[in-house]
């Protein structure tokens, strides 16, 4: 979460690649620098072990705050689930 810049409590969108499914939940603070990313409740049923997923978190932002804006990328290694 913290290479992301997400906090705890945080809407997201999921975008699942492998099935298309798109959904909103929010964060919840897990083991640090465990590289898991779970889903409780009915997002867990959305989402299975291996799928490529994308979190993507929105913001409000002036015009002049949007010009300089530049998002966290994440990309984590795809065999360990750690950061590059």
């Amino acid at each position: 979460m913290a290479a992301a810049n997400l906090i705890e409590g945080e809407k997201v969108q999921i975008v699942n690649i492998n099935n298309g499914e798109r959904f909103e939940t929010y964060t919840i603070k897990g083991r640090k620098n465990s590289g898991e990313i779970t889903l409780n409740g009915p997002a867990a049923r959305r989402v299975q072990k291996g799928d490529v997923i994308i979190i993507i978190a929105y913001g409000i932002l002036s015009v002049e705050e949007a010009k300089v804006f530049k998002p966290a990328l994440v990309f984590p290694d795809e065999a360990t689930n750690l950061l590059k």
